[in-house]
Formats: structure tokens, C-alpha cells, sequence
């Protein structure tokens, strides 16, 4: 597998026995995907994915606008994702330090009266960051040894359109904070993917055999991981 960037657009390249080209947005980071013939060479598919260009931002916004249309407001009943498993968001109303705890089934988010949505939801992020950071480093420190890698920096930011990144000069990789959403085998995949473009920088034979070794069932994640939007929301 190869990529390629038009226009700031990545593109995954996949060759295939197959007669025609075919272009596909895949939700639901809006992953742009073409599959060509075997022989068709790099350039006629750089050519090709130029001239369906404004079809395929076409439906990268649509598909990313649906992404910001579930937006949550953050108030008692809605359900929120934590390490895949759903929960029935509790607002508590209290004077002391906002917090947030797992009881059961129950998101419980401590608050003090009268705070704005967009406050309820810093606290919550917040409190996911907080998990990411406990979770990670410890995925770090069971491949290392593995893989004969090191990572040298991590950090947990919002992403629209990726998982996450890795700097290979820097080795430093970021994770997108709506993991903490996704189940722990989902997390640890993409941990272990940005880990392998230290040995491997591009998605290519040699990358996608590197993770059949050290994750097996990687597809199998990787499938669980792009199965609901970024957010997982209800």
C-alpha cells in the first residue's frame, strides 16, 4: 500500500487484480482510498484522483460536517464512550473541584451550578486527556522491548481526520484524544501502528508485514477502530 497528497489530501493507493480504478471516502475520518490495477502506474493515478478532486472534498465535508453535527451538550441522560463501553452522563451539582468518576453504568461529572456546555465539556476532555496519559505509556512500554523502538515524546490533541501521527525524526507520536472513547484493543492498534513508522515510514509491504508480526489481528482492530465516527456518540 501506498499513499499519495493532492491538494493536502492523503490517499491511500492499493493495488489489486482489477480491470478499472475505483475511488471510495471512507467514515469515519473521511479516509480518501483508491484501488488500481496492478500495472497502472503512479502517475495515472495521481491523475485520476486530480480529476475527481472536487468530488472527493465533496464528501470528505459532508462526511466530516456529520462528525460536528453530533456534538454533545453535555447534560444529564446523554450517553458518552469511554474505552468503548457506554455510559449515561450524571450531572451533580457541588461547590467543590469540577470531577470526573465512573460509578457503574454512570459518567458522573461533578460541577458547580450555572456552568456553560462548553465548560461541561472541557472538564470531561479533560478528564479523558488525564486517562490517555496513564494508558499510553504503558502500551509504549510493552512494545518497546518488542519492537526495538523508542518513543521519545507523546501527546494527546483533537484530530479531524487522523487516529494519529508519528514524527519519525523526532519520534515523537500524537494520539487523537477521542481514543479514550474507543476500546483498549483499539487504542493499543493505533499505538502500535504509529509505533511501526519508526521501522517503516510509509504504509507499504514492509509496514504491513511488520504488523502482522507483532499484531496479528491488527485488521480486526483496525476495522473496530473506523466502525462508528470519531466521536461515538448516540
Amino acid at each position: 500500500m501506498h499513499q499519495i497528497e493532492v491538494e493536502s489530501i492523503s490517499i491511500e493507493i492499493t493495488r489489486k487484480k482489477i480491470k478499472n480504478i475505483h475511488l471510495r471516502v471512507y467514515p469515519p475520518l473521511a479516509t480518501v482510498k483508491i484501488s488500481a490495477p496492478l500495472k497502472m502506474d503512479i502517475d495515472a493515478i495521481r491523475t485520476f484522483a486530480v480529476t475527481k478532486l472536487d468530488w472527493i472534498k465533496q464528501h470528505r465535508s459532508r462526511m466530516l460536517g456529520k462528525e460536528r453535527e453530533s456534538q454533545r451538550e453535555f447534560i444529564s441522560g446523554e450517553s458518552h464512550y469511554f474505552l468503548g463501553k457506554s455510559y449515561v452522563l450524571e450531572i451533580l451539582e457541588s461547590n467543590e473541584k469540577p470531577s470526573v468518576s465512573i460509578n457503574e453504568d454512570k459518567l458522573v461529572l461533578r460541577i458547580k451550578p450555572d456552568i456553560s456546555a462548553e465548560e461541561r465539556e472541557s472538564i470531561v476532555h479533560a478528564w479523558y486527556r488525564a486517562q490517555l496519559k496513564i494508558l499510553v505509556p504503558q502500551y509504549f512500554a510493552k512494545w518497546e522491548g518488542v519492537m526495538n523502538v523508542k518513543v521519545n515524546e507523546f501527546g494527546i490533541k483533537k484530530m479531524k481526520t487522523k487516529w494519529g501521527t508519528c514524527n519519525v525524526v523526532k519520534k515523537r507520536i500524537w494520539v487523537n484524544l477521542e481514543l479514550a472513547k474507543k476500546s483498549l484493543d483499539c487504542l493499543e492498534y493505533l499505538v502500535v501502528h504509529e509505533m511501526v513508522h519508526l521501522l517503516e515510514r510509509s504504509h507499504n509491504h514492509r509496514f504491513v508485514a511488520f504488523m502482522d508480526k507483532f499484531l496479528p489481528d491488527w485488521r480486526v482492530r483496525k476495522a473496530e477502530l473506523n466502525r462508528y465516527s470519531v466521536r461515538q456518540d448516540d
